[in-house]
């Protein structure tokens, strides 16, 4: 928007200011208007007792009202009248006789300034509907002759409805001769005899009072005619009346002027009377009848609605019959109550000096005589020539301040009036701003915004908007209502400020300031998309949006589905919630689906985006299903309608079946159909009385069954099938129990069924023994031993038999074999498999389906201890036909004897003549312990148990040794020893590289090799000068108590030791793993179990130091002090470093005890896992 300094925007009103827009403010004097009033007429029924007739004006002083009735003040006496306050008229009339309030009312409205007037407002009172009470004589007519029966019915409230009934209220026929007319008269053209009754009555219905009223019955006497020559009273003989020209019983005379008003009905009646009965015509004359017009009560009325002048004219009905005819002619007229031209005449505002015309413009049939009131009064031509009347024109020449008031023109003419009242308002006035100074207006960015500047003035005010002392300019912004309402098209955040709306005209000057704050607008930034959801699951549709921060108050976010909006209640059962941004639909159902609509809204603007919920559910069921049979009742087609399949596509049909002869009630499948078909060709089973329904499938899961067909019966029949899945056995050596799948008992198709079971022996009977049975199994004895039988089951019922079945071929009953296998071979492969070769047995001996072979054997002794006997048994099976095996999982250097047998189902054969036979010696098992100690700077002692299985005799161990790069974790240099002697089992090591990491593999070995390496890695260290060798023998006692007092001191530097290691800390300090732990134990169990080991190792044991964990926060405290005992001394040789801590992935050992991938790999390695306790110091 821009902003110019040389354009006002001034928009002057004409000097006169018509009604429709003459709007004077109520905080200026104004003469009274009438704003509503009760127009008549009013009914008041006999029941009313009181009525209110309303009266509204509004004026400035507030007016007061007064009434008038039928042209005479009204002051009712006697009776109760409320008058409203000073700014409503309320007449309100109360009496038990309402009709004294019959006539035509007016109300004034006056203040010092005029007086308004209503039009007349007409009170019609109607009391309760009666007939006179009156005497009727007999009607007494000969036949032939014309008959008319008055009703004269009372006037009431409209609608009034007339009938004429008998007494016992059966209603009078009427047809061509016999009619009621308009008036309510019964007319009969010509009397007949049986018109002769006692009971003609009329009846007047007056439904919006729900009243009826009955008039006297009338009698009729109907004389039959006599023969001219018989003057007998009593004749019979039957006379027809003479022929009578027609004449008119309604209407009388020649001519009828009908006058009606314009949209009115026109209804023109002729109902005439003679003999025989007359027929009835009509016709326009001179021009051709409109094709509104309708004929009813048999040709005698004429109607024609919302008449128009094109319906006027001259109109004749025509009444003939065989002896004449009669004319009635009915002139047509046209007719119109006053009207306004265009509208009535408006109100004006003027300026003194100025001349007012007030033109009162109206129409009418006739045409209507104008009266003119001032103030209510009636006036003419004023005598000095100021105000002249000029019949529908009144002129104000030099309009004066006192002219003002309210003038009434009201044109009547015989079929009403209307009534206009136009306030003539004479006066200079300086403008008066009626909107509040400083009114703020609120606004978003993009939409409009009107500000308002009402001014009331005389003569009309030029109106200018200004912005910082700027006009306002551009397209962007629209002055309208006289520059009274300043509308911005597009608003924008510069738009924000304030403006200044100055009025001004002759008579002064005004002015009043707006303030605009532009805001930013509502948008739905995140709206909700699209979704699918499964019935019974939760739907979620988010809706994400942005608004002005001032507007948080206003703010809201509402749901609303298919428009109408979501109520949503804090009740636990609801299924609707709103969290943020986001609706839940919880256990959605097809009720839920449609189109979904949020709405972000605040007190300035709102913003709305619609998703589709789509919700999936299990398919309607099918409809109107249809059965009907092919080529015979046992062959049928089903057909069916799709029900809906909500979303989902249907992937099949299942038809299901019910018979109620075996299991009624129960439905069962029958067939499935893919999704895409709508029809089923059923095969069905004989002597059946069916059902069928079918229900859809789709992704959601099962829908609904539809409705059951009608029963379908099919007749009995053969079976259509044999039994299935026969199943020959022998659970003894000369039977044999035949078995198999019965017939579910809809699939017998007849009564009378039963089983034939066939066999014969293959190759051998050439017929077949047969029997007939009722159960599914049948037990054939004496068979030979397993012996192969041709076998035939076939169905039969009373209708026949079932198809020629296949033969299926089975065996007789199985007897244990009775043959072993010769020639039994056994091969070494090595020291725990063989290769077992024999024979096998002739088939014959089999004696039934052969299983397999089993190899037994035994192992009698170990070769290292052969006065021991140990009897342990083993066994393998191997299944089918075969002459060899291999068997695994021997000992080695033990002695064994091994048999063979063969089995089948029945059980075992005689075993094999037995086969002994020694394994030879292998390589021993790892070596169960292997723990080091430092002696010295450059020694380590190495300590072991032997291994748990030497697999042979022992000759010794293979140490294999290797110095360590910590930095590349490779081996910088390895050796190795053979140590001879089973019985060895420790070693000292020397000349070691001091400070330095190694490993150390030890091997068992025997004659056929050594076994896995068993790995320890320790750290040679500690150079003290002095250091006694540990393998220093404690020969006397004076030696004994050198090194106690050498413990002592050691004791000190131990601890000194510990905290200088705890200072350093060390990735290999700790504690010995849970594996070396138990490494460890085993080796004091082995000390025990070896009592006269090595005397020199085990002072060496009892001079070990014991170890101080650095863990404590008190180091001296317990497991800190050191004990002399050997006991103590099982942690002495676990090392404080392991290979294990330089490695990262995963690596191995080969079986040499080598690296695999150099020093690479996890910590979890050799013997000792990685320290992940306190430092260890072992002295």
């Amino acid at each position: 928007m821009t902003l110019a300094g040389s354009l006002s925007l001034r928009l002057l009103l004409a000097l006169t200011t018509m009604a429709s827009g003459l709007n004077i403010p109520l905080e200026v004097e104004q003469p009274p208007t009438i704003i509503t009033y009760t127009s008549g007429p009013i009914i008041v029924l006999h029941f009313d007792t009181a009525i209110t007739v309303k009266c509204k004006a509004r004026g400035n002083p507030p007016p007061e009202y007064r009434w008038e009735k039928d042209g005479q003040a009204f002051v009712p006496p006697n009776f109760q009248t409320i008058r409203a306050n000073q700014t409503k008229g309320l007449l309100v009339l109360q009496s038990e006789d309402m009709s004294e309030f019959e006539g035509k009312y007016r109300c004034y409205a006056s203040n010092k300034l005029g007086t308004a007037m209503t039009n007349e407002i007409e009170i019609k009172a109607f009391s309760i509907p009666k007939f006179p009470k009156e005497t009727l004589s007999p009607i007494v007519v000969s036949e032939g002759e014309p008959i008319t029966l008055k009703c004269n019915p009372p006037e009431g409230v409209a609608p009034r409805l007339i009938y004429w009934m008998t007494v016992d209220l059966q209603h009078i026929e009427q047809n061509e001769r016999v009619s009621m007319g308009t008036d309510g008269n019964l007319y009969f053209s010509n009397a007949l005899k049986n018109d002769s009754r006692q009971d003609y009555g009329c009846f007047a219905a007056f439904n919006r009072i729900r009243t009826i009223v009955q008039k006297n019955a009338m009698v009729v006497v109907v004389k039959r005619l006599k023969p001219a020559n018989d003057s007998s009273e009593s004749s019979h003989t039957p006379v027809a009346p003479p022929a009578r020209i027609p004449s008119l019983l309604l209407p009388s005379g020649v001519q009828t002027e009908k006058v009606l008003l314009k949209g009115e009905d026109l209804q023109l009646e002729c109902i005439p009377e003679g003999f025989p009965t007359p027929s009835v015509k009509w016709m326009k004359m001179g021009e051709v009848m409109s094709p509104r017009v309708k004929f009813n009560n048999y040709n005698k009325l004429l109607s024609l609605s919302a008449v128009e002048e094109s319906d006027e004219g001259k109109y004749m009905c025509t009444a003939e019959n065989s002896a004449g005819k009669a004319v009635h002619y009915f002139d047509v007229i046209v007719e119109e109550p006053p009207k306004w031209l265009t509208e009535p005449p408006q109100s004006q505002l003027t300026v003194i000096g100025s001349d007012v015309h007030i033109k009162c413009s109206v129409s009418g049939k006739p045409q209507p005589a104008i009266t003119w009131r001032r103030n209510g009064v009636m006036f003419r031509d004023d005598p000095d020539k100021r105000m002249q009347v000029f019949d529908d024109t009144v002129i104000l020449f030099n309009a004066k301040a006192e002219d003002s008031g309210v003038y009434q023109c009201e044109a009547s003419n015989r079929h009403g009036n209307i009534l206009a009242n136009v306030n003539i308002v004479i006066m200079n006035m300086a403008p008066l701003i009626l909107t509040e100074n400083n009114q703020e207006y609120a606004a978003v960015v993009g939409k409009e915004i009107t500000m308002n500047c009402s001014v009331f003035s005389s003569p009309p005010s030029s109106i200018s908007w200004t912005k910082d002392e700027k006009a306002i300019e551009g397209e962007g912004f629209l002055a309208f209502e006289s520059g009274q309402s300043l509308k911005i098209i597009n608003a924008e955040k510069g738009d924000s400020g304030k403006y200044i709306c100055v009025a001004s005209n002759m008579e002064g000057s005004s002015a009043v300031t707006a303030v605009l704050d532009v805001k930013d607008a509502t948008k739905i930034v995140g709206p909700p998309q699209n979704t699918q959801v499964d019935s019974g699951k939760l739907a979620k549709l988010m809706c994400k949006t942005e608004y002005d921060a001032s507007l948080q108050d206003t703010f809201e976010l509402v749901w609303r589905k298919e428009n109408k909006e979501i109520p949503l209640s804090s009740e636990k059962n609801s299924r609707y919630s709103v969290k943020g941004a986001m609706l839940e639909i919880m256990n959605v159902n097809l009720s839920d689906q449609g189109t979904y609509t949020c709405t972000a809204r605040t007190s300035l603007d709102e913003d709305s985006a619609t998703a589709v919920l789509t919700v999936r559910d299990v398919p309607d069921a099918p409809i109107k299903l249809d059965l009907s049979e092919l080529d015979s009742p046992r062959n049928v087609v089903l057909s069916w309608i799709p029900g809906s399949d909500h979303n989902s596509t249907v992937t099949e049909f299942v038809v299901e079946y019910e018979e109620n002869r075996w299991e009624p009630g129960r439905w069962k499948e029958l067939q499935r159909v893919t999704g895409n078909q709508a029809t089923a060709e059923l095969k069905l089973y004989g002597n059946l009385n069916y059902q069928f329904r079918v229900y859809a499938v789709n992704a959601i899961g099962p829908g609904p069954p539809s409705e059951p067909t009608e029963r379908h019966k099919t007749p009995p029949a053969a079976p259509d099938r044999n039994p299935e899945n026969i199943k020959i056995q022998g659970h003894h050596p000369h039977q044999m129990e035949i078995s198999w799948e019965p017939l579910s008992p809809v699939e017998r198709n007849g009564p009378g069924f039963e089983y034939k079971v066939k066999y014969r022996q293959l190759g051998v009977e050439d017929s077949f023994t047969e029997h007939m049975v009722n159960r599914s199994v049948f037990l054939v004895n004496n068979t030979p031993t397993f012996v192969p039988y041709e076998i035939k089951i076939l169905s039969r019922n009373s209708y026949g038999w079932g198809p020629e079945p296949k033969p299926v071929t089975g065996y007789s009953g199985e007897d244990v074999p009775t043959a072993a296998p010769r020639d039994i071979a056994v091969e070494v492969i090595n020291t725990t498999v063989l290769r077992v070769s024999w024979t096998p047995v002739p088939p014959a001996t089999v004696r039934g389906r052969l299983g397999g072979y089993n190899v037994h054997w035994v192992r009698r002794r170990s070769l290292l201890n052969p006065d021991k006997i140990l009897d342990l048994s083993h066994s393998m099976s191997f299944s089918g036909n075969r002459s060899h095996v291999i068997v695994p999982g021997l000992e080695p250097f033990s002695e064994y004897k091994l048999t063979v047998y063969v089995f089948n189902k029945k059980g075992n054969g005689p075993k094999s003549d037995p086969v002994t036979f020694n394994t030879p010696e292998g390589v021993p098992e790892q070596v169960t312990v292997l723990t080091s100690s430092i002696i010295q700077r450059d020694s380590v002692r190495l300590e072991w148990a032997q291994p748990s299985k030497s697999n042979g005799i022992l000759t010794g161990y293979l140490l294999q040794y290797h110095l360590i790069n910590e930095t590349a974790l490779e081996v910088i240099d390895s050796k190795e020893i053979n140590i001879t002697g089973a019985d060895t089992n420790h070693w000292t090591l020397q000349g070691l590289k001091g400070d330095s990491l190694y490993r150390f593999d030890l091997r068992a070995c025997t004659r056929a090799g050594c076994g896995p390496p068993q790995a320890e890695e320790s750290r040679t260290d500690f150079p003290e000068p002095g250091a006694a060798s540990q393998e220093s023998s404690f020969s006397t006692h004076g030696w004994m108590i050198g090194t106690m007092c050498a413990v002592a001191l050691l004791t000190l530097v131990v601890v000194i030791a510990c905290f200088l290691r705890k200072n350093k800390g060390g990735k290999y300090a700790g504690t010995p793993s849970p594996q070396r732990q138990e490494k460890l134990a085993m080796e004091k169990v082995k000390e025990k179990e070896e009592p006269h080991s090595d005397t020199e190792s085990q002072k060496m044991n009892d001079d070990t130091f014991c170890d101080y964990s650095d863990s404590d926060e008190k180091p001296l405290k317990g497991g800190s002090l050191c004990s002399l005992k050997g006991d103590d001394a099982t942690g002495d040789s676990v090392s404080r470093y392991t290979l294990g801590d330089y490695a990262d992935g995963g690596r191995e050992f080969n079986e040499d005890g080598s690296f695999i991938g150099e020093y690479s790999g996890h910590r979890h390695r050799g013997s000792v896992s990685e320290p992940n306790g306190p430092s260890l110091v072992n002295v």
